[in-house]
């Protein structure tokens, strides 16, 4: 090996930069989520596996890869939506062994992949992961809080104007909820949606709702209709933002369009505008 193949440990080189910065440029994963595979021995450098997070490297030169598959600047960040089915968890490991998001989504092609935000075990649908660090923490950022569409099954026969308190922004233990626009469902499309409750569904004995939230608590659909005295039997996520499921099987998986990207990006700039209105765009990026 020559010395113009080795890593280069320390040089002010106008195209050296630390190993995890280059790994977070590439849209391999966060900053610290790239300092973890670092430290956890999943990264190589001229084919030298690297620990050390102060290591540099030199674009063009050092050859760096995880998991043995190279990594180019060039290749940028990945966004894809997980349509995810209910029995597993929104983690990326877990220590009991139960099953969790990280088994469905291809993180070995893609290290450094994580969830945006969480589904509950039973919760099923649109799950956004990423490896843009900067995009998923903005969008659990309250400032940037999407608004996200909800469908859930409740216990009874709910009326219209049971919604109100929750259009009108109900209070929970943890404070106040912004208004919600919520409405009754149509029966056959629930019946699509939840085949194996069709008989409750068609009987009154349940009742299909729709609820658009824009912000983010624990369990707070659940907790919204438990206030109201119809507890949440099923729940399912359909649209977070401009995204929707579309025709994505469950347990399936796709990289969102270049498109899709834009559009999820431009919802976080007008929430952050509607929210905070003096915010400028160079804020907003």
């Amino acid at each position: 090996m020559t010395e113009a193949d080795k890593v280069i440990p320390g040089k002010d080189h106008p195209w050296t930069m630390r190993l995890q910065r280059f790994l977070a440029r590439a849209g391999v994963a966060s900053r610290r989520g790239s300092e973890d595979l670092i430290t956890a021995g999943r990264v190589s450098v001229n084919g030298a596996v690297v620990t050390e997070l102060g290591t540099k490297v030199t674009l063009g030169v050092d050859e760096v890869a995880v998991d043995g598959r190279t990594v180019a600047m060039g290749e940028g960040p990945v966004y894809l939506m997980l349509h995810k089915p209910a029995g597993y968890l929104t983690t990326m490991a877990d220590p009991q062994g139960r099953p969790c998001v990280a088994e469905l989504v291809p993180r070995e092609r893609f290290p450094g992949l994580f969830p945006v935000g969480r589904l509950d075990k039973d919760t099923t649908g649109l799950l956004l992961f990423t490896t843009d660090g900067d995009t998923g923490n903005r969008l659990l950022h309250p400032s940037f809080h999407v608004p996200k569409r909800y469908l859930a099954l409740v216990d009874g026969h709910l009326a219209d104007e049971e919604l109100e308190p929750l259009r009108q922004g109900i209070t929970l233990d943890d404070g106040p909820c912004r208004p919600a626009p919520c409405a009754i469902v149509d029966r056959t499309s629930a019946c699509e949606l939840w085949p194996d409750d069709t008989q409750t569904i068609e009987n009154g004995t349940v009742t299909p709702v729709s609820i658009e939230l824009r912000e983010g608590r624990k369990n707070q659909v659940k907790r919204m209709f438990g206030a109201i005295h119809h507890p949440v039997i099923r729940l399912h996520r359909d649209r977070m933002g401009s995204l929707t499921l579309g025709e994505l099987a469950e347990g399936e998986w796709r990289e969102l369009e270049e498109a899709e990207v834009a559009a999820l990006k431009s919802d976080m700039q007008r929430m952050a505008s509607e929210n905070d209105p003096s915010r400028t765009r160079e804020d907003e990026k």
